[in-house]
């Protein structure tokens, strides 16, 4: 059942099969049998268009970049600035492990902001999402760590 759950929730650019992995060099030869016949593999080849992130899904992902990555951003750099202008023309004596903070931290949110800014995006070209994008980052969050997960086990 979850198998048929994780084909139902595939996207349109997303490849149903897996790739088959390089096969590893054999020491000994194989023996084959007459009751095992070796089927030949039937293995679709994906484009490079095929497997692409199509323009739409790309674009929104963009613009939700620059917005949850470039606001913290320039608050940071501004911060230096602001702080700057206080010690220089208001004699304001601010701690300089205050300033060190508060620029680590806005850009600490602009570095988080590229990872919340292409999960929260909707990978589905027909559906633009919501404007914070909580759904699509839990869907999206949820395909990527089923597929660690998947690639995991496969490793084990």
């Amino acid at each position: 059942m979850a198998g048929e759950e994780s084909e139902r929730s595939k996207l349109p650019f997303e490849p149903s099969k897996k790739r088959p992995k390089p096969a590893k060099a054999i020491s000994q030869p194989v023996i084959k049998t007459a009751e095992t016949p070796e089927k030949p593999q039937q293995q679709r080849r994906y484009s490079k268009q095929e497997m692409a992130i199509p323009e739409v899904v790309s674009q929104r992902m963009i613009r939700r970049v620059a917005g949850f990555c470039g606001i913290p951003t320039v608050l940071g750099i501004s911060s230096l600035v602001v702080s700057y202008l206080l010690v220089t023309f208001a004699h304001i004596e601010l701690p300089p492990i205050a300033v060190l903070l508060v620029n680590m931290g806005l850009f600490g949110l602009g570095v988080v902001g590229i990872t919340y800014g292409v999960l929260s995006a909707s990978w589905d070209e027909e559906r633009p999402g919501t404007i914070l994008g909580a759904d699509e980052f839990s869907t999206n969050w949820g395909r990527m760590t089923e597929v660690w997960r998947d690639s995991q086990k496969k490793n084990v």
